[in-house]
């Protein structure tokens, strides 16, 4: 192999929730960065495209406090510390990472971007090559936990380029206060959506649209609500289909922001516009709404590109997954991608790829020395 190559038998990608949680379950199984210790029996690296510890908080807009994050679960084996509600989520978090990095000594290899990922030969017990800006590695096994956050989707309409005013997702979003006194059309029926609907609703002029009315829960999203909705995903990644959305599932469950802005008449839904001109949008029944600015919190799509080379995306566009396990590349573990985007699922997921990579690489190990007894005798 070449020498610019660096062999290792993990390459975890990604260290937000899901790749720090799978170091953290690599370590306690025996693996060690190979950075540390490059001939111990059994190493991995951390790769993170971030110039700093944090995963996608650290990117999060300003007014996201503690007290309105949706749903923070903390990294295995270490507590989030308590944080002042109306602290800001990227100044809380970020810290709380680096501290678990430096805890558990993970040595996190950053910034490296993750050109590509591809098969160094057609031998399938082969290496998986990790092409980045800084080296190639060569794994054994791949966990991938590059998220979402980097490819934010905006959907085409009709006339798009057209509009003169100001069109952001909610990725580029910073604070209510740039869109005083102006028109701002907010589309999506995610939690965001609703949540910067109630912010930028006491500053200026808000209209909500979705392309289908919401269904709103009055009943707590409970365990069986988010088993159901797991579940769901679970089956359509097992067949190749893109995740789909859990809202979709579970449906608008109430929360202390929808109240507000519905308590100050905000949250009315609209459909969906049917195309964009220069100074508003156009709806399905002719009428037109001027706006100001299009807020686009229409989700994101999983950060997959990398792995192009492997040829696993199906044509319905998604990665047939089980288990957090590829079933077309089985070196290739997807964390944080379909049922484990949040953070308990992402966690759940990185032991689940850990225990079976160790079953994997045990299985393997007692093949070779199976192997190597036979041709002594």
């Amino acid at each position: 192999m070449h020498v610019d190559v660096i062999e290792v038998d993990v390459a975890v990608i990604g260290a937000g929730q899901a790749g720090l949680s799978a170091a953290h379950h690599l370590q306690r199984r025996g693996f060690v960065p190979v950075t540390r210790e490059p001939s111990a029996d059994r190493t991995f690296v951390v790769l993170d495209a971030n110039a700093a510890p944090g995963g996608a908080w650290q990117h999060r807009w300003a007014s996201l406090r503690m007290a309105t994050v949706n749903g923070i679960h903390e990294l295995p084996g270490f507590p989030v510390p308590p944080a002042d509600p109306a602290m800001p989520s990227r100044d809380a978090l970020p810290p709380y990472f680096a501290e678990y990095e430096r805890r558990f000594d993970l040595e996190v290899q950053r910034p490296v971007s993750v050109r590509a990922v591809r098969r160094a030969d057609d031998d399938p017990d082969g290496r998986l090559l990790v092409e980045t800006d800084r080296g190639t590695w060569a794994a054994r096994y791949v966990i991938n936990a590059t998220g979402t956050w980097t490819r934010p989707f905006r959907p085409y309409y009709p006339g798009i380029e057209r509009f003169r005013g100001r069109q952001l997702h909610v990725a580029d979003y910073v604070s209510a206060e740039e869109f005083t006194g102006e028109r701002v059309v907010i589309v999506g029926a995610g939690v965001s959506a609703v949540q910067l609907l109630d912010e930028i609703s006491h500053v200026a002029e808000t209209v909500w649209m979705t392309r289908r009315e919401p269904e709103w829960v009055e009943e707590d999203f409970d365990l069986a609500a988010r088993s159901a909705a797991i579940a769901g995903v679970e089956a359509r990644v097992r067949r190749g289909l893109p995740p789909g959305s859990v809202i979709a599932v579970t449906g608008m469950h109430w929360t202390p922001w929808a109240r507000a802005a519905q308590a100050r008449g905000a949250l009315v839904r609209h459909p969906m516009f049917a195309s964009i001109e220069e100074h508003g949008v156009r709806m399905p029944d002719g009428s037109f709404i001027a706006a100001d600015v299009i807020l686009w919190a229409t989700g994101f799509r999983p950060a997959l590109d990398h792995l192009a080379p492997l040829r696993l995306r199906t044509p319905e566009g998604g990665f047939r997954v089980a288990d957090t396990r590829s079933l077309d590349e089985p070196r290739l573990f997807l964390i944080g991608y379909g049922p484990s985007q949040s953070t308990v699922g992402a966690n759940r997921a990185g032991r689940a790829a850990v225990q079976q990579i160790v079953m994997a690489e045990q299985a393997r190990r007692d093949g070779v020395a199976t192997a190597v007894a036979a041709s002594a005798a």
